[in-house]
């Protein structure tokens, strides 16, 4: 689902402010961190900004997260102590259990790690769980804070901490950032983002879509995904490739209640079609609106004989403010220096799986590599992503200040990257790469299902297909004839190869499971590093 809007970081857009409020969260959980308060209107992405932060597997912190504030003072310090798994009896005080809090903070500092609390909707605290906040943030030793606070909330946080009572609170914090909606062309970018993601094609929207999208919402994230998810489900009910205006207007209008759920006109389906219809926008990386990831950030198209031309360049007037660029060691100066464009490290990519695609003059690359059976992948991550997948990759570096450059990922083992670029191979610091790297990489995979989306409950040949694969993932041989029927016993095998290769464990077999279950192939693709 490109448009759900349960906060998953993997679909995380970052515009300047979101990378700056993720910058102010990472400061409060970093070693000098102490009090941060984020706020923002109703669906701009603080509970996402906080899933992120989480994600990103804070080493030697210890986090506890509050997502219901509506408690007492004696329930708040239970909550905190529960999140922690601090034992405390059930007729405690507040006293006893912040005592018991603060030697389990003292034993942890002394073990060297943070512990790090984080209250989400922190508007709707009581004055007096406020003043309890407070005294928390005087457990410390004589150099630490022993506890870390985070308070996000609406707006009206802001407003709660400016009352006279609670000044002495409001002025302990030491970072605050408010996050903003998306403007138009970022509203543009964030849609085309959450597209490629899900494995779909930026181009479904219309560009007048796109301009109602953002007069509509606002820029207001929740509201785009809405909005962009029923507008999908109409063009797919009337049979259409292209979400235009009025499907956009119509859907704006459902959702606001002014047309009943039965205004698309389905021409006699009955529910089980609806049904199915919602599973194919499910299936969005899979099903209509799939035509293969080839933007990176913009088709790579080969005249008659070399597959090797650079991206086609993006209208100025498209993008938004950029940030001010750090400054670069000479080290990184000369490694973005040494980048090609991306039709040239592409090709270079190509060349390590042993393909050799015939590509017609203008054509996409990415589109004659399908007819080898080998498909692009387009995603945004970060290392562990690229750990997890173990595929040589093209990854795109930039100082933000326009001059884009590509290099190959060859290699990537305890943070350090190794390159192929014009000059050679190079290694270095995967820290320091990400002063030019941005989490934009596009890797290629062996298909060999039809399916690229397996749903429990199916029943496909391409289900054969997952249950021998499996095995031979396990060590072992399969008796008899393999099902095609996807059944919760091959559900749950799927679920434990997905924990095993720290896939979302959801027993549903989408790009990723099937990436990783291609390390399994009659022939071996090449990677990252040996398993």
């Amino acid at each position: 689902m490109p448009f759900s809007i349960t906060p998953d970081p993997a679909y995380l857009y970052l515009s300047p402010r979101h990378q700056e409020a993720l910058g102010h969260l990472l400061y409060g959980a970093g070693p000098t961190g102490g009090f941060v308060q984020l706020t923002g209107e109703v669906g701009t992405g603080k509970t996402t900004m906080i899933r992120t932060l989480l994600a990103q597997k804070l080493p030697d912190v210890d986090v506890a997260i509050i997502i219901n504030p509506r408690q007492s003072e004696l329930e708040f310090v239970a909550s905190i102590c529960d999140e922690l798994h601090i034992a405390y009896k059930k007729k405690d005080t507040i006293k006893t259990l912040v005592d018991a809090l603060n030697a389990y903070l003292l034993e942890a500092h002394g073990r060297g790690r943070r512990t790090l609390l984080i209250i989400d909707e922190a508007q709707n605290l009581a004055p007096e769980v406020l003043e309890q906040v407070r005294l928390l943030t005087n457990l410390e030793t004589h150099k630490d804070k022993l506890l870390r606070i985070m308070l996000v909330g609406q707006p009206e946080l802001s407003a709660l901490l400016a009352r006279e009572d609670l000044r002495q609170l409001a002025s302990r914090i030491t970072a605050r950032y408010h996050l903003t909606p998306l403007t138009a062309p970022e509203t543009a970018a964030y849609i085309a983002h959450r597209l490629r993601i899900a494995g779909g094609d930026a181009r479904v929207f219309a560009p007048t879509a796109l301009r109602l999208i953002q007069h509509l919402t606002k820029g207001n994230p929740r509201s785009i995904n809405i909005l962009c998810d029923r507008a999908l489900l109409g063009a797919y009910a009337r049979g259409v490739k292209t979400v235009t205006r009025e499907l956009v207007r119509r859907a704006a209008a459902e959702v606001r209640g002014e047309i009943p759920a039965a205004g698309w006109q389905l021409n006699g389906w009955s529910r089980l079609d609806l049904a199915l219809a919602l599973l194919l926008v499910v299936a969005v990386g899979a099903g209509l609106f799939w035509r293969g990831p080839e933007l990176f950030p913009a088709a790579v198209t080969a005249p008659a004989a070399e597959p090797a031309v650079a991206p086609a360049p993006v209208p100025t007037a498209a993008l938004p403010e950029e940030p001010e660029a750090p400054a670069l060691s000479g080290e990184l100066d000369q490694l973005l220096a040494q980048g090609e464009s991306l039709g040239v490290v592409l090709a270079r990519l190509v060349k390590l799986w042993n393909a050799s695609p015939q590509v017609e003059a203008g054509e996409p690359l990415c589109k004659a590599l399908v007819r080898l059976d080998l498909m692009c992948y387009r995603g945004t991550g970060s290392w562990s992503d690229l750990e997890q997948i173990n595929r040589p990759a093209v990854l795109s570096l930039s100082t933000g200040r326009g001059d884009s450059r590509y290099a190959l990922l060859l290699g990537l083992d305890s943070r350090t990257a190794t390159l192929e670029t014009r000059r050679g191979i190079s290694r270095i610091s995967a820290d320091q790469l990400d002063l030019l790297w941005n989490g934009d990489f596009l890797l290629l995979w062996k298909r060999e299902t039809a399916s690229t989306f397996l749903l429990p409950d199916s029943l496909s040949p391409d289900v054969r297909w997952l249950r021998t694969r499996l095995a031979r993932a396990d060590g072992r041989n399969l008796s008899g004839e393999p099902s095609d029927y996807f059944d919760l016993p091959l559900r749950d095998e799927v679920v434990r190869y997905q924990q095993k290769r720290g896939l979302i464990a959801d027993g549903v077999v989408g790009l990723r499971t099937l990436i990783a279950l291609s390390d399994f192939a009659d022939t071996a693709p090449p990677t990252l590093k040996a398993r």
